[in-house]
């Protein structure tokens, strides 16, 4: 299957998510709120993009999978 899109904006944001948890994980540092403040509106949709596309991804990945 062909990503499209929505796909790759999808998988990106993830990608985010997982290095940014990794992050704070590691070394107690968590970007996001680093470069636009705790608890900010850019954070909370940042997070919030993130979590959707976790979402999406969830049920996309049996699509993505078969041939």
């Amino acid at each position: 299957m062909k990503m499209n899109t929505l796909d790759w904006i999808a998988w990106i944001l993830v990608i985010i998510g997982g290095l940014n948890w990794g992050l704070v994980g590691l070394f107690e540092y968590n970007l996001v709120d680093e470069l636009f403040g705790v608890g900010s509106g850019v954070s909370k949709v940042i997070y919030d993009l993130v979590g959707l596309s976790a979402i999406y991804m969830l049920f996309m990945a049996p699509k993505m999978g078969a041939k």
